[in-house]
């Protein structure tokens, strides 16, 4: 992953657009984009189900899409939602953002379709002035429980951890950035939406990333997708709250953006606010990255 991407580099650095041929970008970025119910959208953490699936929940939203419409192995999100938690905010008049949006059987699809994941505002800025482009991968996280089944019922496990967890991943291979250019079959998605996001195309505050077929360091592996539970996929540090993280030692010290001065002796204190938390692709960070690859397919 220390070689140089193999398609044409086009980043949105530092608000412009830049397109770069025949000149690889030789520095990856990757990062950890936090998504999924929190403490204030949603009000509960995801599963962690029982067969390793980590099932992000979206966030409630004013979107088209109803969580009673989305689904898992024959059950709505919204079931799932309630089984889990009997006081939950959701009702059957509850939408959601459904995004990023990586599993193709979650609702039914348009034909081309493929995961995508858009971004808007502040977050988008963050993205545009750490240069993140075409090849930069992003880790997707949120907060997580573990969940078994009791009586018939899905339920959070005993004693069960609240951790933050990485759940899905996309290499960059495309970046729309006009409303213009959005293709037929993602006008479903959130961010194709002209009714919530007409100012911020016009502001050039929206954009939609899409990915590359496959992983450009292992060609056995779709562009986007979601992993299967592997301890290996937590963040939070053993006995700790879920914002304080564990990397792996040679990892100490890596600048990572929107976390300043979160370096402590015994943990990485994650930002409390932010989505998009990017990372320059040192041997080391990649090296983490193949791990993660490598324990969560």
């Amino acid at each position: 992953m220390g070689y140089p991407v193999i398609f044409p580099y086009v980043t949105l650095c530092n608000s412009k657009r830049i397109v770069i041929f025949a000149v690889s970008k030789l520095t990856m970025k990757i990062i950890l984009s936090r998504k999924g119910f929190d403490s204030q959208n949603g009000g509960q953490a995801s599963p962690i189900l029982p067969d390793g699936t980590l099932l992000s929940m979206p966030i409630p939203s004013s979107d088209d899409v109803l969580f009673s419409e989305i689904h898992w192995n024959n059950h709505s999100y919204l079931d799932i939602a309630k089984q889990l938690k009997h006081s939950t905010r959701l009702n059957v008049d509850s939408h959601c953002h459904l995004d990023p949006d990586l599993r193709r059987e979650t609702i039914q699809r348009e034909k081309g379709w493929m995961p995508a994941f858009g971004q808007t505002g502040a977050s988008l800025t963050e993205l545009r002035n750490n240069c993140v482009g075409v090849g930069d991968i992003f880790l997707f996280f949120g907060w997580f429980k573990h969940t078994e089944y009791r009586n018939g019922r899905l339920v959070y496990a005993r004693r069960a951890r609240n951790l933050h967890v990485i759940y899905g991943y996309m290499q960059v291979r495309r970046i729309i950035e006009k409303e213009g250019d959005i293709p037929s079959w993602l006008l479903s998605h959130p961010h194709a939406s002209h009714k919530n996001y007409a100012e911020a195309w016009e502001k050039g505050l929206n954009a939609i990333f899409l990915p590359s077929k496959t992983l450009s360091f292992n060609h056995q592996l779709p562009g986007a997708g979601t992993f299967r539970f592997s301890p290996e996929l937590v963040l939070t540090k053993e006995g700790c709250s879920r914002s304080r993280w564990s990397f792996p030692e040679s990892m100490w010290g890596t600048e990572i953006s929107h976390n300043p001065k979160s370096w402590k002796d015994e943990y990485f204190q994650s930002a409390a606010i932010g989505q998009e938390f990017v990372m320059d692709g040192t041997e080391p960070v990649l090296d983490w990255v193949r791990r993660l690859f490598n324990v969560g397919i």
